[in-house]
C-alpha cells in the first residue's frame, strides 16, 4: 500500500464535493510526474486531500483510491478546460483515477502547521516551490496526520 496527497482548489472540487457524491474522478492533472504518480496508483491507496489556492490552505481530509490510471476523458473534448489536442484515444497521454470519501477532518492541518512541525520536514509539500498537485507521503506523515484529525 502506498499513500499519497492530492492537491484541489476547493471551488473545482473539494471534500465536501467528494463527501457528497461518495466516489469522484480526479482528471485534468496536466504535469507529468504528477500524472506518473497516478499512474502508480493502486486501488486502496490512502490519499490526503489537500485544499489548495484558497485561503487557508491544508489537509481537509482523507480519501482511499477506487479506480486505478484510466486515460482522462477530459484530454479527447474539444469543450473542456484540460482538452490537449496532441492526445488521442488510441495514445492518451493524461490519466484521471477515482477517488472514494473516507473521512472529512473536524480541522484542517494547515500549510503553516506541517512547515511549524519538524516531523514533516521531509514531506514533498512543505518543500518550497512544491506545485506538484499529485504527491506521495510516508506512511509515517499519513498514519500521524489521520491518527490527530
Amino acid at each position: 500500500m502506498h499513500y499519497w496527497l492530492m492537491k484541489t482548489e476547493p471551488s473545482c472540487f473539494s471534500i465536501d464535493d467528494l463527501g457528497r457524491d461518495k466516489t469522484g474522478m480526479w482528471d485534468g492533472v496536466r504535469n507529468y510526474q504528477a500524472r506518473n504518480f497516478m499512474q502508480a496508483m493502486k486501488k486502496g491507496d490512502g490519499v490526503l486531500f489537500y485544499h489548495s489556492s484558497e485561503a487557508p490552505i491544508g489537509v481537509v481530509g482523507e480519501a482511499v483510491v477506487d479506480r486505478e490510471a484510466y486515460p482522462d476523458p477530459t484530454q479527447f473534448d474539444p469543450k473542456a478546460d484540460h482538452f490537449d489536442p496532441k492526445a488521442s484515444k488510441e495514445k492518451p497521454i493524461w490519466y484521471a483515477v477515482d477517488l472514494r470519501f473516507k473521512k472529512k477532518f473536524a480541522q484542517m492541518l494547515t500549510l503553516d502547521e506541517l512547515k511549524n512541525d519538524s516531523f514533516y520536514n521531509d514531506m514533498i509539500v512543505v518543500q518550497r516551490g512544491s506545485r506538484l498537485s499529485v504527491q506521495p507521503v510516508a506512511e509515517k506523515h499519513f498514519n500521524k496526520i489521520t491518527e490527530k484529525y
